[in-house]
């Protein structure tokens, strides 16, 4: 059994220097989570895999594609691969969301 808490998976280095930490990463699948602390967002971007989005906690706008609504906690999103897809956190509260990544990509994720 392996068993990991959040706090102590270290961050990973990205552009924008924001929480990500990478909870799960094998040749199958990744899952990380994002913490947005209030007034940041995740730079618009496309993946080249589906990506399924679960929101931890707090309340943040997701925008896909073309659409844009607001994701609270307990709250499921997908996303289709190839489609530009982003997240906001405007709220004055943390906002914390689960990626999962199925099949795990290959090629690199584009930034818009």
């Amino acid at each position: 059994m392996i068993v990991k808490k959040l706090e102590d998976i270290e961050k990973m280095e990205t552009a924008n220097n924001m929480d990500v930490r990478n909870l799960y990463d094998s040749k199958e699948a990744l899952i990380s989570v994002i913490t947005l602390r209030a007034g940041e967002a995740l730079k618009p971007h496309i993946t080249p895999e589906n990506v399924v989005f679960f929101v931890l906690k707090g309340t943040g706008i997701i925008e896909i594609g073309d659409d844009k609504q607001e994701a609270s906690a307990d709250t499921v999103i997908e996303s289709p691969k190839n489609i530009k897809h982003c997240w906001y956190n405007e709220s004055s509260d943390i906002v914390q969301v689960m990626v999962i990544k199925v099949p795990k990509p290959t090629s690199k994720t584009i930034f818009v």
